[in-house]
């Protein structure tokens, strides 16, 4: 599998404020077909109505949204309580980044390297 790219809310968000660098990003994923993967989670933190969010709309169509089963539920919450955190969506990222062995693309990277702090993260 070629290398990708885990999308936190933070990526999202920016899209949806029409952040430049983050448009830009979009734009060359599509381009290069670059795999992108986010949490079913991240989507219920940043969807409200698609018909307004065509950026968003977008970049989910290029997405894999994982979706949250039972067994990853226990993974997520025995990390929480390793972790000391308390952000399951942000564990499920740090998950998703960690079996990839991808970089996440965040606006909070403290949280993510709270989580795993060998992960790499990109700030956006």
């Amino acid at each position: 599998m070629r290398p990708g790219v885990v999308l936190d809310a933070g990526a999202f968000i920016a899209l949806e404020r029409r952040d430049r660098v983050m448009l830009d990003l979009a734009l060359r994923f599509a381009h290069d077909g670059t795999p992108l993967v986010t949490s079913a989670g991240v989507v219920a933190q940043v969807w409200r109505d698609g018909a307004r969010q065509i950026p968003l709309t977008f970049v989910l169509r290029r997405t894999r949204v994982v979706d949250l089963d039972l067994a990853t539920a226990k993974s997520i919450g025995r990390v929480l309580g390793r972790s000391r955190t308390r952000d399951p969506i942000d564990v499920h990222i740090a998950l998703l980044a960690r079996e990839r062995d991808w970089t996440v693309l965040t606006s909070d990277p403290d949280d993510l390297r709270r989580i795993d702090p060998k992960l790499r993260v990109e700030l956006i």
